[in-house]
């Protein structure tokens, strides 16, 4: 874990701030972030949602990581929010889905700023403390935490990887092909994949 760690900050989206959410520990963040979310998945009014909106715009305020910052995280969701809103629309009507796709927005959106205001480093050790009682079972907290660190990382790489497969389409006139979005999307991803796992090979990850 120790050699991986000398390059964790390459993984995340820190912004650097000295606000009170920066100071906070990452399990207490990681902790809250967990009783929200299932806080939240039990939640069926406006009224939830509204505290939940007033609970991010507050952390947002109080972190100082700017509004630039976390819109760069909630880019994904550009693709996800639209595809759920139609599914639970055509399933439950307007008023779930757009009940729903709100709950998904402001739940991405309060994860961000974990991830914008928490270290990588500090993300890892915190999940690997919490993993140590698996090990009774063979379970390797550092592998846990690594798997859960690239999880959180892959979702703005990926993003950003499906833009710059978008300008392509435009720049050769092709933006209602599928087929010439999803190829390049799919070996982009395989490519990337293996560049990561021959970074953490050299790393004596898999040792």
């Amino acid at each position: 874990m120790g050699g991986f760690r000398s390059g964790a900050g390459l993984l995340g989206a820190y912004v650097p701030r000295g606000s009170v959410v920066h100071r906070a520990p990452a399990g207490l963040k990681l902790a809250a972030l967990a009783v929200v979310s299932v806080a939240v998945l039990l939640v069926r009014s406006w009224w939830g949602v509204g505290a939940l909106a007033a609970l991010v715009l507050a952390v947002a305020v109080a972190s100082r990581v700017g509004a630039r910052a976390l819109v760069a995280q909630l880019r994904p969701l550009v693709w996800l929010v639209p595809a759920v809103f139609a599914l639970q629309w055509w399933a439950h009507g307007p008023a779930r889905a757009a009940l729903l796709s709100s709950r998904l927005v402001l739940l991405v959106a309060l994860a961000a700023l974990v991830v914008l205001t928490t270290r990588t480093t500090e993300v890892l050790a915190a999940i690997e403390h919490a993993a140590r009682p698996l090990g009774v079972v063979g379970v390797r907290p550092d592998r846990v935490a690594l798997v859960l660190a690239l999880a959180i990382r892959s979702v703005p790489v990926l993003a950003a990887l499906a833009d710059d497969v978008r300008d392509a389409q435009r720049a050769r006139g092709r933006e209602r092909d599928l087929r010439a979005f999803a190829v390049p999307l799919v070996v982009g991803t395989l490519r990337r994949a293996d560049a990561l796992g021959d970074a953490l090979r050299a790393r004596g990850v898999d040792d």
